[in-house]
């Protein structure tokens, strides 16, 4: 008779049951190997919970809090809005010490505000001996993957890329504290940007090299107050979020070009980023190219195998428009849908590298120092605009300064640069 070992699914808690949690679980719904164990949050965690069995992903217990939920699962995802990371991982790391056998930590991006809170955190899971995965879903997105894959015999005789273009624009975030510059840490740029400055450098990274390969040079960059800063969108925005941009201003624009160099040949790549809360077509836009010698891809999330076309006298049978596409802004008209979102975007493949990861005792593909590297060019960017000049990256004074440094709009002292 063979003996067959079977492997108990990895036990996830969430700490947070808002938006990003919701599409976490239907990501989860596609993976095997892990279940929802357990929720905690100051808000939302029994709806979650609910949603969880509903769709088959966990039994999902409600915690009174981490210390709590971490005696009772392998890895811990910390979903929680960016203000309450410290927070959160100085608990877990309690709990591990004193006696919690955690196999792992999650952080969904960006890892920190700035630099400070990003290595706290990197220094924090390193104290407890975690291991870590950041999430940054765009680089697991299959069309990412796919390309990769096709163009490698491509770029072994031709060369890598040598310019990307990624940009990842809709009409706003659906929760306040996104808006608010102090609590997320700023506007679309660091809500935005670190997954579009990630992605970036990714598909310019030359085949078979490590995630942190290019060695970043200098960063240029612009930020913007372009549409929520009029007087009726600041009207709404205030309304609706209860955020006052006439007082504490953050972007809803930002742009930039990031330069890296190949340690290797020395050769000079560059990848350009764009982001806004102001786009106003069908949804949540992602569009990345790339340009080789002989060779370019580009991906457009818009362009969808199935459209939809309501008119006015059926709109109103319409419940939410965000069926059809994520941050869709209207109910009618030719619409773009996206029937599998959540592995479109790279949600089910990134969790499922985490699964395997942490059950093979190992970082994942993107650690958080990943993590903390990809906050430093999200900073750099900020200082750039700021500063309006140029941010040298090989300059050993200009990364002491990035360390400690605090933008003024998550300072909430916006208002001059932006207004």
């Amino acid at each position: 008779m063979v003996s067959v070992t079977v492997m108990r699914p990895l036990r996830v808690g969430f700490v947070g049951a808002g938006f990003i949690a919701r599409f976490q679980l239907v990501a989860m719904q596609q993976v095997r190997g892990l279940e929802l164990t357990g929720v905690t949050a100051p808000r939302g965690a029994p709806e979650l919970a609910a949603l969880a069995r509903k769709l088959g992903v966990g039994e999902a217990l409600v915690h009174d809090s981490v210390t709590e939920m971490a005696n009772h699962v392998d890895c811990v995802a910390i979903l929680a809005p960016n203000f309450a990371r410290i927070e959160v991982m100085e608990e877990l790391v309690a709990a591990v010490r004193a006696g919690a056998e955690l196999k792992g930590v999650i952080c969904e991006k960006p890892l920190g505000r700035n630099v400070d809170e990003a290595r706290r955190l990197v220094d924090m899971a390193r104290s407890a001996d975690l291991r870590t995965a950041y999430f940054e879903n765009q680089i697991f997105m299959k069309p990412i993957r796919t390309q990769m894959a096709q163009l490698a015999p491509v770029q072994r005789k031709m060369g890598p890329l040598s310019l990307s273009r990624s940009a990842e624009e809709h009409g706003g975030p659906h929760e306040g504290w996104f808006w608010d510059p102090t609590q997320q840490g700023g506007g679309v740029l660091c809500d935005m940007g670190c997954h579009s400055i990630a992605v970036g450098r990714h598909v310019l990274t030359p085949q078979g090299k490590g995630i942190t390969f290019l060695q970043p040079q200098s960063v240029s960059a612009e930020v913007a107050l372009l549409k929520w800063g009029q007087p009726y969108w600041r009207q709404k925005l205030l309304a609706d979020r209860g955020v006052d941009y006439a007082k504490v201003p953050a972007e809803d624009f930002a742009t930039g070009m990031i330069t890296y160099k190949n340690p290797e040949t020395g050769q000079k790549v560059k990848a350009q980023f764009t982001n806004s809360w102001m786009y106003e077509k069908q949804g949540l836009r992602l569009f990345m190219d790339g340009v080789g010698p002989g060779y370019a891809f580009e991906v457009n999330t818009l362009a969808s195998p199935l459209s939809i076309f309501i008119g006015d006298a059926a709109a109103e049978a319409v419940q939410d428009a965000e069926s059809a596409l994520e941050k869709a802004t209207a109910s009618r008209g030719l619409l773009a849908v996206q029937y599998n979102e959540a592995d479109l975007y790279g949600y089910t493949d990134e969790i499922a590298d985490a699964r395997d990861a942490f059950g093979a005792g190992r970082d994942a593909l993107l650690p958080w120092s990943y993590g903390l590297e990809t906050a430093r060019l999200v900073m750099a960017a900020y200082m750039s605009a700021e500063k309006k000049r140029v941010i040298d990256l090989t300059d050993t004074a200009v990364l002491a300064e990035l360390e400690t440094y605090v933008p003024l709009i998550q300072q909430g002292r916006g208002a001059d640069q932006l207004l």
